[in-house]
């Protein structure tokens, strides 16, 4: 049974997707499994080197990127251990700084 999610690509991620704005992955086959951290390493199988634009060195997500499962934001939810369903979508939206 396939859990497959959709991910959407930022702009300036897109040079690791082929240019796609969107990408489907499979996290269930993944050591993280049906969560956040599962797509991130189903992500980065299937795009190398994207995950490292969106978690530190230390494996936390960076400061300037904001993920949402759904409509909610990862750090006032689970943060990596998120739940991820079949069927959701996923956001990585780089933060905006301006004045």
């Amino acid at each position: 049974m396939s859990a497959e999610v959709t991910v959407r690509v930022p702009t300036i991620l897109r040079t690791y997707t082929g240019g796609e704005a969107e990408v489907t992955v499979d996290p269930s086959s993944t050591s993280g499994g049906e969560t956040l951290a599962g797509v991130l390493e189903a992500l980065e199988a299937n795009h190398p080197g994207i995950k490292a634009r969106i978690l530190d060195d230390s494996g936390a997500l960076r400061r300037f990127v904001n993920v949402y499962v759904g409509d909610e934001d990862v750090r006032f939810a689970e943060g990596l251990a998120t739940p991820t369903p079949a069927g959701t979508q996923i956001s990585v939206i780089p933060a905006v700084a301006g004045g």
